[in-house]
């Protein structure tokens, strides 16, 4: 480090929707930003994401005349998060939550689509609502990026289609139906003619949706506004001035350089879902680490919490969750690598359930995530692994597919030969191929079976909620939109395994998104972002968008802050 420390306003390590939100809010106020990533890639786990965003009373829905007080939505999360709620920081995120949305809109290059009919989680909560809480990236054309294009981390690649991001609702629905319907057949071939055409001329996919959309409209704008995003640099160290954080060490090709910030650093690091020490004393059904499998970004280790406790900060102990649970399957590679991928579309489909070990059900299949999560660690007996089944038959796999392996018309053979695809002509011999109990699994099945044919889940209430039939289908015809018999062999199994999403715990923060100590106080010049920052949902998962909408929310408010400009 011998030459003189770069001297900027504010400096933001990692590049997630936090990060980027944070550092393109400040610039857009006039701020000297610089992003600091240690990947090679910028984008983190957002990249990877749907790119959905749980924003209550956001101008898309007030728009489209879905308009309610601010007390509906603390209603609901005063209901959801117990004793973990904390008034003063869901005041904060729902005040500026709609602020943020028509502060992109107007000022970035981020544009917005609605998620006007997706209701939250757990409808028969009070507060809860059927819809109007929730938005998405709109599809973003990455030509806007120009040379910066070559830096931005692609799509998880088991959630693409050769490559091509697919956006959920309506787009996913079109690709399900490509070869039943003629308008979806029409649809997806001009998409794909256009994906083709990319390659072709750009080598990539152009038409970017999801989290990559949000990601690469965040990046556009950051560079618009005079953004340096610095890939391949590490924090190694945080630099402390008379009690504050006055800037930091990062690493670079050249050697480690000092980086000195005028207003503050802010750590948007991405939690610690591969921080292997952290996960076993924060992760109770993973006592060495080793027994959890995050679909996040494996650049995730937990740098930004170190960082903030060498400050004096502290990391939340005490949270419902630690982790934003999710069922995963462990996707062997071609190249030897394993894909962690997350369960979140199929299991609410009709004609599928999951099971554990003796061949029974334990869940609604149709529940978020998280719950299926939760009621899968509840049922798994001590000292076994913490795994269950997916369970469908052949033409429910044909139709909608199974984890990492496509529907109809692409081919079974790959994922059959490596192993992740289990398949038996009968139940007993898939449950032989699983190790499960077979008498269990043909139990169960006959069981589900009489319940599919007349719609109703006595078991488990599967498709009665608002949200687990807009996850299910109901254009199958059947009295439920998320049960289906499982009836005609060949059968087909995927093995799920604890995971999740990426984390809860992080660093205490207040509701200016400052670091504090353990005894409350502010830690002069550092912010936390992201999953960096304890989430404000005390380790509860109310809807989805819960993780983005308060990363993008709080990254908003902390520009604000350490500028010293009301967001009002």
């Amino acid at each position: 480090m011998d030459k003189l420390p770069e001297q900027i306003d504010l400096l933001v390590i990692g590049s997630g929707a936090g990060g980027l939100s944070t550092a393109v809010t400040a610039a857009l106020l006039g701020q000297k930003v610089l992003v600091v990533e240690k990947e090679p890639e910028y984008g983190g786990t957002t990249a990877w994401s749907g790119g959905w965003m749980w924003i209550p009373r956001n101008p898309l829905a007030i728009a489209a005349g879905i308009s309610e007080s601010i007390d509906a939505p603390l209603c609901y999360l005063r209901h959801e998060l117990g004793a973990r709620f904390d008034e003063a920081m869901a005041r904060a995120f729902l005040e500026n939550g709609p602020r943020m949305v028509e502060f992109f809109r107007s000022r970035s290059a981020l544009r917005f689509i609605d998620g006007n009919s997706i209701p939250d989680f757990h409808g028969a909560a009070p507060g809860a609502a059927s819809g109007g809480r929730s938005i998405c990236a709109a599809p973003f054309d990455a030509r806007r990026l120009g040379h910066h294009i070559a830096q931005l981390k692609p799509p998880l690649p088991e959630t693409t289609l050769w490559g091509m991001g697919i956006a959920s609702g309506a787009e996913l629905k079109h690709f399900l139906n490509a070869l039943r319907k003629p308008a979806s057949f029409w649809h997806v071939s001009k998409l794909l003619v256009r994906y083709g055409r990319d390659l072709l001329l750009h080598r990539r996919g152009m038409r970017l949706v999801n989290g990559n959309a949000l990601v690469a409209a965040l990046a556009a704008s950051a560079f618009e506004a005079g953004v340096e995003i610095r890939t391949d640099s590490p924090a190694r160290r945080l630099i402390i001035e008379h009690d504050r954080v006055v800037g930091a060490v990062i690493g670079s090709a050249q050697g480690d350089i000092e980086i000195r910030a005028r207003r503050a650093v802010v750590l948007a690091c991405g939690g610690f879902p591969h921080d292997m020490a952290r996960k076993k004393a924060l992760l109770p059904h993973a006592p060495t680490g080793r027994e959890h499998w995050s679909a996040a970004s494996r650049g995730n280790t937990g740098d930004g919490l170190r960082l903030g406790e060498s400050a004096g900060g502290t990391v939340t102990r005490d949270l419902v969750h630690a982790a934003a649970l999710a069922p995963v399957s462990l996707v062997p590679r071609q190249n030897g690598s394993v894909a962690h991928f997350p369960h979140l579309i199929e299991r609410a489909k009709p004609g599928l359930i999951a099971v554990t070990a003796d061949g029974m059900r334990f869940t609604n299949e149709a529940d978020s995530y998280h719950d299926f999560m939760q009621a899968l660690l509840r049922a798994a007996r001590p000292g076994a692994p913490i795994q269950a089944w997916l369970i469908c038959d052949h033409a429910f796999i044909r139709r909608y597919g199974l984890g990492a392996v496509k529907p109809v018309p692409m081919p079974l053979g790959r994922m059959l030969g490596n192993g992740y695809l289990k398949r038996g002509k009968t139940l007993d011999s898939l449950a032989r191929a699983c190790a499960i109990s077979a008498s269990g699994l043909e139990k169960t099945i006959a069981d589900y079976n009489r319940q599919a044919i007349i719609g109703r889940d006595d078991d488990f209430s599967k498709g009665e909620s608002a949200y687990n039939r807009i996850q299910g289908d109901a254009s199958a015809g059947n009295p439920n939109a998320c049960m289906a018999p499982i009836l005609r062999g060949p059968f087909y199994a995927v093995r799920v395994v604890a995971g999740s999403l990426g984390t809860f715990a992080g660093l205490q923060v207040n509701a200016s998104a400052q670091v504090q100590d353990d005894a409350g106080r502010t830690i002069a010049g550092l912010y936390a972002a992201g999953n960096d920052m304890s989430s404000i949902m005390g380790g509860n998962y109310p809807g989805g968008g819960i993780t983005l909408g308060p990363a993008m929310t709080f990254g908003f408010i902390a520009a604000h802050h350490c500028a010293g400009i009301d967001p009002c």
